[in-house]
C-alpha cells in the first residue's frame, strides 16, 4: 500500500473491488484526462468475472456480474456491492439494476479525498480482501487469544526479563542497640467491681471441684476395700513365756500386757504358792486395769475398781475377780500360757490344776 495510515470501510473495499475487477479501474473510474462530469454521464457496464479470460482465470468464460457504476469518486449502494458478491460467488449473474434516471452530479472531493482515492488505487490487484483486512489488524488485537499466541507472548516476555540486568542491592546495615525499639509492657487493665466477685466465684468453683474430686477418691477407696476381706491378725492364742525360775515369789511379770494382755503372777492363793496367768481385762466394762507396784494391787483406771495379787476384787464396781488364763509346763521345761481357755473363780474353776503351776 502507498499510504502507511490505516483505511476506511470504504477504502478498504474500493480496493477489493479493483483487485476482483482486475480491469475494473479502467471501465469505471474516468479516464486520464477525462472529465469526472463525462465518467458519470456514462452508462453501467459489466465488469468480468475474477475468472475470466480478460482477467486471466484460465478457465471457462463466465457471465459478466454487472457492477453498478456511479459518477468519479462516487460510491455504489450497499444492494449493488451484496449483488455483485452474490452473483461472483453464484457463478450467475444477478439482475441487472435499472437506472431510471441519471445520477445527479457529484460534489466536488476535497483534495484529503481524493489523496486517499490515488492511495487505494495504487492497491496491487493480486491482494485479496483477506489480506487486506489482516495487514490492517493490529499487532496485538483485543480480545481473547488462541493458545499458542499466549504461549508465544509468554516466551517474548520471560526473555525479556533475563536479558535485563538483576540489580544487586547492598544489605541494610544491622541497627545499633540504642536504635532498636524496646519491647512494650503491656498495661494492666484497672479492676472493675465485677473483677473480685467473678475471681470470689472462680475460687469457689476451683475449690469445690477439689472436694468433690476428693470425695470421689475416698469413696473408691472404701468401695476398694469393701471388695476384700477384712482380715483382723491377732497373736496366738498359746505362747511360752520363759521357765519358772525368771519369776520370782510375790511378783507380778507385766511384760507380756502390751503383747498378749496377761499378767504373769506368783503368789499364794488360799495359802498355797502358785504361778498363774491373770486376764488384764476389768470384770466390770472391760478396761485395762494398771498394776501398783507400791500399792501392791490391780486399779483399774476407768470406774476405779480395785483387785488384789491374787486377782480378787476388793473395791470399786467390779461384781467379780479378774479371770485366769490355762497354763503349763511344756515339754523343753518352759511356761507355756494357752488363752483360747479362761477360769473364773466364783464358778470354782480356780482350783482346776490346768489355770495354775505350784510351786
Amino acid at each position: 500500500m502507498a499510504d502507511k495510515k490505516k483505511m476506511s470501510v470504504a477504502e478498504m473495499l474500493a480496493a477489493a473491488r479493483k483487485a476482483d475487477s482486475a480491469g475494473g479501474a479502467a471501465a469505471g473510474s474516468p479516464a486520464a484526462g477525462e472529465a469526472p462530469e463525462a465518467a458519470a454521464a456514462k452508462p453501467l457496464e459489466s465488469v468480468p468475472a475474477d475468472n475470466s479470460p480478460e482477467v486471466g482465470g484460465g478457465g471457462a468464460a463466465r457471465p459478466t456480474k454487472p457492477v453498478a457504476k456511479t459518477a468519479a469518486g462516487g460510491r455504489p449502494s450497499v444492494a449493488d456491492m451484496l449483488a455483485a458478491a452474490r452473483a461472483g460467488k453464484a457463478g450467475a449473474p444477478p439482475a441487472a439494476t435499472p437506472v431510471d434516471k441519471a445520477p445527479p452530479a457529484p460534489k466536488p472531493k476535497p483534495a484529503a479525498a481524493t489523496a486517499k482515492s490515488a492511495a487505494a488505487a495504487a492497491v496491487p490487484a493480486s491482494r485479496d480482501t483477506a489480506s487486506i483486512l489482516a495487514s490492517a489488524r493490529k499487532k496485538d488485537k483485543p480480545g481473547p487469544i488462541t493458545k499458542a499466541e499466549a504461549a508465544a507472548q509468554t516466551q517474548s516476555a520471560t526473555a525479556t526479563i533475563e536479558t535485563k540486568p538483576k540489580i544487586i542491592v547492598p544489605p541494610m546495615p544491622a541497627k545499633p542497640d540504642y536504635a532498636k525499639a524496646k519491647p512494650k509492657v503491656a498495661a494492666k487493665a484497672p479492676l472493675t467491681e465485677e473483677q473480685p466477685r467473678r475471681d470470689f466465684f472462680a475460687t469457689m468453683l476451683a475449690v469445690g471441684f477439689w472436694m468433690l474430686g476428693g470425695v470421689s477418691a475416698l469413696w473408691t477407696l472404701l468401695t476398694v476395700k469393701f471388695m476384700f476381706p477384712n482380715v483382723l491378725r491377732e497373736p496366738p492364742s498359746k505362747f511360752k513365756v520363759g521357765f519358772p525360775d525368771a519369776f520370782p515369789p510375790g511378783q507380778v511379770q507385766e511384760k507380756y500386757k502390751a503383747q498378749f494382755g496377761v499378767w504373769i503372777v506368783n503368789t499364794e492363793y488360799n495359802g498355797q504358792p502358785e504361778i498363774f496367768a491373770l486376764k488384764s481385762v476389768c470384770t466390770h466394762l472391760g478396761c485395762t486395769p494398771n498394776w501398783l507396784e507400791a500399792e501392791q494391787k490391780f486399779k483399774c483406771p476407768c470406774h476405779g475398781s480395785g483387785f488384789y495379787k491374787d486377782g480378787i476384787n476388793f473395791e470399786g464396781p467390779a461384781p467379780r475377780p479378774l479371770e485366769r488364763y490355762a497354763i503349763r509346763l511344756s515339754d523343753d521345761g518352759q511356761i507355756e500360757v494357752d488363752k483360747s481357755r479362761t477360769f473364773q473363780e466364783e464358778m470354782g474353776a480356780w482350783t482346776d490344776a490346768s489355770c495354775f503351776i505350784p510351786v
